[in-house]
């Protein structure tokens, strides 16, 4: 597939701002394109609609900012033992850092060592950089992670009524934070908040490792995190975030250990990260029923690239908190193994909201329970306060170039009654399935093309010729002779 980068429009003209000629498919077939072909193919979509639509821009984290400024943890009285608490170190360091935000901005360091610390704030213009050997790990007392306000998107702990416990690294109305490094480790020491949340002893929610809240310019890159009490990366209500080079672990029976959650966030970018988790590897919310409805904020303009992990739950998952609406939804390259689902919706009848304008393709399954799955009544609600006639809006989801070995289910498709899920379109998809009834749709009506083994009924009308203007963002297939006097010319190699 060969993917172009695109600007905004430009007196009806789409500007190219760079180009992948590298083509790669499933099967691993590789081309290289000449300038000649690129014109061509600016000559034929210039004036597409769709082409912004479908493009993929992920700018790169500035990694090189030179922070004039810069101290190491140890200044400020740490020891690397793993024993001795670091806690006020870290907040007095930070302090002390903040004199020169407005001065070009500072940087931490943190050398090799294992530095126990509770929960600390970041500010703005701030790099965290830990070194190859350092450890950041999370206090097992859980008076060291302070309790703090729900969300309002949720109107109370995701777990438990009330408040939640902050996470490890937190910032809030941040605006340029860097956490990076040369692959050193931020150890949530999750294990036992599991056993807390497991014996039902938790009197709040549990924490995060990294949250983020009404942040801009966010950057999160070459680390590993490992073992978070819960849910890991959380960017919420955030624009510009990119996580990119990051491993996940946990183990895979670890509760509610998500590895990337983007929460009402906007244009992020998650890349070349390898996840392993008890959860899902992304999971892309916007607030929870009636308080994710008020407060109204959608998660939007989301590109997710070269994606690997396993879980017990979902490769990508949308929802099921997803009430202030998803969209522009881009993910590709991505090889889930291993694991329960490949791609998941998740929604329910008093989530209200929408999930639209979803774009998967690329995908590899290896021994997975089920590619696709939709699931229509999902339930959990914060309170008896939520609106039950409060339905879902699910269009325009498109998933094309799957690829998958001892899958057991290529689809459960189970929309609402009364709140069909509309445009579902699937293209180009070879599973090889173990179970004989390989699909199982309901409520959802769609199309689709080159689908093995054979799809259900109501996604048996072909997208070609005449429903590729539904399905959302399918801009490089070559239409039959049939279908090429329609104004398109959808290239394929």
């Amino acid at each position: 597939m060969i993917f172009l980068f695109f600007s905004s429009l430009d007196g009806g003209k789409v500007k190219l701002l760079g180009l992948k000629t590298e083509i790669a498919d499933l099967s691993h077939m590789r081309r290289s394109f000449t300038l000649v072909n690129v014109l061509l193919l600016l000559a034929l979509f210039g004036d597409a609609p769709w082409a912004i639509k479908c493009s993929l821009l992920c700018e790169q984290g500035n990694l090189a900012v030179i922070r004039p400024h810069s101290v190491t943890i140890t200044e400020f009285g740490a020891v690397g033992d793993g024993v001795t608490l670091n806690t006020k170190a870290f907040q007095n360091a930070i302090f002390y850092l903040n004199s020169f935000a407005d001065k070009g901005g500072a940087k931490l360091f943190v050398p090799t060592g294992r530095w126990l610390t509770g929960s600390f704030d970041l500010i703005s213009h701030l790099t965290l950089w830990l070194d190859k050997d350092a450890v950041i790990l999370g206090s097992t007392n859980s008076d060291d992670w302070p309790v703090i306000d729900p969300l309002p998107s949720y109107g109370r702990g995701r777990e438990l009524p009330g408040r939640r416990h902050k996470s490890l690294i937190y910032g809030r109305n941040l605006t340029d934070v860097i956490i990076t490094g040369d692959n050193g480790t931020i150890d949530g020491q999750g294990s036992i908040w599991w056993d807390w949340f497991r014996n039902q002893t938790l009197n709040y929610t549990r924490p995060h490792l990294v949250e983020f809240m009404n942040t801009t310019g966010v950057v999160i890159s070459n680390l590993t995190f490992i073992n978070s009490p819960f849910w890991t990366i959380h960017p919420v209500y955030c624009s510009q975030v990119i996580v990119q080079n990051v491993t996940i672990l946990a183990p895979l029976d670890s509760p509610n250990t998500d590895g990337i959650d983007p929460d009402s966030s906007d244009d992020v970018c998650v890349e070349d990260c390898y996840v392993s988790t008890g959860d899902d590897i992304i999971a892309i919310k916007s607030g929870w029923d009636e308080y994710g409805m008020s407060y109204g904020r959608p998660s939007k303009n989301i590109t997710i690239r070269r994606l690997v992990g396993q879980t017990t739950s979902a490769g990508i998952a949308i929802g099921s908190e997803m009430s202030g609406g998803v969209s522009e939804v881009h993910a590709e390259n991505l090889r889930f193994y291993n694991s329960t689902t490949g791609i998941r919706i998740k929604t329910s009848p008093g989530r209200g909201g929408y999930v639209r304008n979803i774009y998967i393709s690329n995908m590899s399954l290896t021994d997975v329970k089920t590619a696709i799955s939709f699931t229509g009544r999902y339930g959990e609600h914060p309170d008896e306060y939520y609106d039950p006639t409060a339905l879902p809006l699910i269009e325009r989801i498109t998933v094309e170039d799957v690829a998958g070995q001892n899958v057991k289910y290529a689809g459960l498709l189970e929309g609402i009654e009364g709140d069909t899920f509309l445009d579902i379109c699937l293209l180009n998809i070879n599973l090889s399935v173990t179970s004989k009834s390989p699909w199982n749709c309901s409520y959802i009506q769609g199309y689709s093309d080159t689908v093995s083994p054979e799809i259900c009924e109501p996604l048996r009308e072909r997208i070609f010729p005449d429903h590729y203007s539904d399905c959302y963002c399918l801009s490089h297939h070559l239409q039959s002779s049939s279908n090429q006097n329609r104004g398109g010319a959808w290239l394929s190699w």
